[in-house]
């Protein structure tokens, strides 16, 4: 009996405020409070209330044969509690109604597991934690931020006691076979692997309102017709998509919301069709093959891959200096210290430091709350400078020693052209090659700056408008 299933996405990172370099050391707000405030309570009214009050009418309607999965990150559910607690009553009455399943993250909607498997499991058991305390469920289905994935995740997450996780239904991996079956890592002996179906996905969330594709306008009995043709060719329709799709990305007015309210109806009027969670379509569907990926891919831009976070030096240094500050951030002890090292490493930092042109360009723009992503840069170094000086100031001598003295960066013009190593990003002391924090003040007006194209992908939340 083939299922379809339904994955949203819910994050909000905590956006950063132009931090300058005259900031060092006197004040450390780092947060663009209003911005974050403005942005959340937006997207709330136009996106995640609606959408809430439409899918606890469905659920009373259909009682449990609709179902859906929400993965909310930590950052997002702190900031609901911050800015709006309805959110967080909303979700919960959801949960409520036992057609919900929550799933596991890390915490910060980080890239932890690219540097620190430490870090990685801390934030994850800490997601785990809140999901429990919120909404009395345990997560047993894991996707990574924005389904970054390969075969080490997968076995790590086997590891941890999770029954599936969620990954990208990218062509490059599949080759001839469908996503529209349930596998399993090439590594992992119970591990249950769930690959989106991007094609059908995304013409809910992002073709749904573009007059230029010859389906609109979109119906729910059309896009119910190609769900029912894979009747006899598949097992799972998996449906993964940023939740900021109704409302949000997709207007009120293009008829969204009236889309997703027929859609179950349409979907269940076939005999053979059913709604499922992601750990009922892991528990319902054996694999059917083994799947090898030896590197990472992710379901942001056109590239399937990396590059969205870590594509250009500047990425690459400015995550390169923050994980350089664990150890010292652990010494410390410090909660404080602590939350601002998770918010820090939410990867929507780095999506904003992205320098891609052509058709993702406009994407990463969209979401950047900052001119440019070179401005994006300097804010975040400006602000790792001081939060270095206050990890140093609160670690244990011993621990400082070793990892050298801070020195600042008074002006980096040019930082995607040149190797920062070579101007002050680097220092030695007894041998060991260590990094200094980089304060940033002003930056290239003459510097090459991402190009505008046609929307194709949104792969973080939303910024500012």
């Amino acid at each position: 009996m083939p299922s379809v299933c339904f994955y949203f996405q819910v994050h909000q990172p905590y956006r950063l405020r132009r931090y300058t370099v005259f900031d060092l050391g006197q004040n450390s707000l780092y947060e663009n409070d209003d911005l974050n405030c403005d942005t959340l309570l937006r997207v709330a009214r136009a996106s995640y209330l609606p959408m809430n009050d439409l899918l606890l009418k469905l659920f009373r309607r259909h009682g449990r044969r609709f179902k859906v999965g929400f993965s909310i990150s930590g950052t997002a559910l702190d900031q609901f509690e911050q800015y709006a607690p309805e959110l967080i009553d909303s979700f919960k009455a959801l949960a409520d109604t036992g057609c919900v399943e929550f799933l596991g993250e890390t915490y910060g909607h980080s890239l932890a597991f690219l540097y620190s498997r430490d870090e990685f499991a801390r934030q994850v058991e800490q997601h785990a934690t809140r999901i429990r305390e919120l909404f009395g469920q345990t997560p047993r289905v894991f996707r990574n931020t924005e389904l970054i994935y390969d075969n080490n995740l997968a076995k790590t997450v086997e590891d941890m006691g999770y029954t599936a996780i969620l990954a990208e239904g990218a062509d490059h991996v599949l080759g001839w076979r469908s996503p529209n079956f349930v596998y399993q890592p090439s590594n992992c002996l119970k591990l249950k692997l769930l690959l989106r179906n991007y094609g059908l996905s995304d013409d809910i969330s992002f073709r749904f309102e573009d007059r230029q594709w010859s389906e609109w306008p979109l119906t729910a009995d059309t896009f119910a017709g190609w769900c029912h043709s894979v009747n006899g060719a598949g097992e799972t329709i998996n449906l993964f998509m940023d939740y900021e799709t109704f409302g949000e990305h997709h207007r009120a007015d293009t008829g969204i919301f009236q889309f997703m309210e027929a859609l179950p109806d349409a979907v269940l009027a076939h005999p053979d069709f059913v709604f499922r969670t992601p750990g009922e379509v892991s528990d319902a569907c054996p694999p059917v093959a083994k799947i090898d990926v030896p590197q990472f891919m992710s379901w942001a831009d056109a590239e399937r891959d990396l590059t969205a976070w870590l594509g250009n030096d500047m990425q690459k240094d400015a995550i390169h200096a923050l994980y350089a500050l664990e150890t010292q951030v652990a010494a410390t002890d410090n909660a404080e210290l602590r939350e601002s090292w998770t918010r820090l490493q939410t990867s929507d930092h780095f999506y904003y430091m992205c320098t891609k042109w052509f058709a993702d360009a406009d994407v990463h723009k969209y979401f950047n709350p900052f001119g440019s992503p070179y401005d994006a840069y300097i804010a975040y170094m400006n602000v790792l400078a001081d939060f270095e000086l206050r990890v140093r100031a609160a670690a244990p001598a011993a621990v400082v020693s070793e990892t050298g003295t801070a020195e600042t960066v008074t002006d980096v013009t040019d930082a995607p052209q040149k190797k920062r190593a070579a101007t002050s990003g680097t220092t030695r002391k007894s041998g060991a090659k260590t990094r200094k924090p980089a304060a940033v003040k002003t930056t290239d007006k003459t510097a090459p700056r991402a190009g505008t194209s046609e929307k194709t992908k949104h792969a973080a939340e939303a910024a500012q408008k």
